[in-house]
């Protein structure tokens, strides 16, 4: 039987958050575009996690964080769906020039030409699930089973800005340079975070995303 109430469980997160611990994915995403489409008075920060959402609030004391989470709770379990109007997260398209330098080691792991890895990954749609690591890397679901991959063994500590890899049964795209230990397939001009803009960052939760094979 489907669960009426998205909540799982409201745990404290210090004393101006709290976490809500939610169904499932597409209930995070439903609930995050709620409450920045039209904020809570009260509310500083709405962060979606792969089943969470951390509710911040501008004071220790008050309603904020009531009222927020009253309004997650009327979110019906199991129907969440784009607004009328289209898809409100929006699709991004990224242009990919598949050079990464564990294209051929993917494609080796897995049994197929680098054309097939290629392939694979440009053929879905992925969903820009969760954030963390460093501003603007999403952690985008929707990955083919067949790409699945544990993290390497020995992660590096540069990747360049603009790097595609996967990892697990995620694809991202890292939006500076870091520490990383996913396998890299390409490398892309698109700005994931770019503090000039109005949003600084390119994908928000939900957003959907298709990777574009280039060769500049």
């Amino acid at each position: 039987m489907t669960p009426t109430n998205p909540i799982r469980a409201i745990r404290r997160a210090g004393d101006r958050a709290v976490l809500l611990e939610l169904h499932d994915a597409a209930t995070v995403h439903q609930a995050h575009q709620a409450l920045t489409a039209e904020p809570v008075d009260g509310i500083t920060d709405v962060v979606a996690g792969a089943a969470t959402l951390l509710l911040i609030a501008e004071h220790p004391r008050g309603t904020a964080l009531c009222r927020a989470t009253a309004r997650v709770r009327r979110i019906p379990v199991g129907q969440a769906r784009p607004a009328a109007g289209g898809d409100p997260a929006g699709t991004v398209t990224i242009p990919v020039r598949y050079d990464g330098q564990d294209l051929a080691e993917v494609a080796r792991l897995r049994g197929v030409s680098t054309e097939e890895v290629v392939r694979m990954h440009t053929a879905r749609t992925y969903t820009a699930g969760f954030f963390g690591f460093a501003p603007g890397f999403a952690y985008l679901t929707g990955l083919d089973p067949a790409l699945h991959l544990p993290r390497r063994g020995s992660p590096r500590t540069a990747v360049p800005a603009g790097t595609v890899a996967i990892g697990s049964e995620y694809t991202g795209v890292y939006p500076r340079r870091s520490p990383g230990g996913w396998h890299l397939l390409g490398t892309t001009t698109a700005p994931l975070w770019d503090l000039d803009r109005p949003r600084p960052a390119l994908l928000t939760p939900g957003t959907r995303v298709r990777f574009e094979p280039t060769g500049g």
